[in-house]
């Protein structure tokens, strides 16, 4: 199995004739999964999937934590979108990638990312940090 990071195909299709609505105030609720190494994400995904998820623990529970979304705006000529850092809390985790999907639009992949190997918390916090919103690191940019 593997995890591969991409933008899941069916998203680049789906926001162009039903739309993913990202506004921070009125939008649609995005949720972040966490999954095993032995997980099977990459850019032909789908949607959300509880096959090799982690296990609950914590804060965290099956479906994963609700994200903060960030209202898209522009940098230059690129859209970008953004959500905030979350973190699961006194929980156990081991995870070598996550799924971004909309839990509003019948859990539909948005993207996957691969951690680059297992990350681990032991009684503590789990944290997914996001990247800068710019143009060059924004977790979703359509140039």
């Amino acid at each position: 199995m593997a995890i591969t990071q991409a933008v899941c195909t069916s998203f680049k299709q789906e926001i162009l004739v039903e739309g993913h609505n990202f506004t921070a105030s009125s939008g649609d609720t995005f949720k972040i999964a966490l999954y095993t190494s032995s997980a099977s994400l990459d850019a032909s995904t789908t949607a959300y999937s509880s096959s090799n998820e982690v296990s609950d623990s914590g804060s965290y529970s099956a479906g994963g934590g609700s994200l903060t979304s960030v209202t898209p705006t522009t940098s230059g000529t690129t859209a970008i979108c953004d959500f905030a850092d979350i973190s699961f809390t006194s929980a156990t985790i081991t995870a070598r990638g996550a799924l971004i999907y909309n839990s509003s639009n019948s859990n539909k992949a948005i993207c996957v990312l691969d951690f680059g190997g297992d990350k681990t918390s032991t009684s503590g916090t789990f944290t997914i940090q996001f990247p800068a919103a710019d143009a060059s690191n924004a977790i979703l940019r359509l140039a």
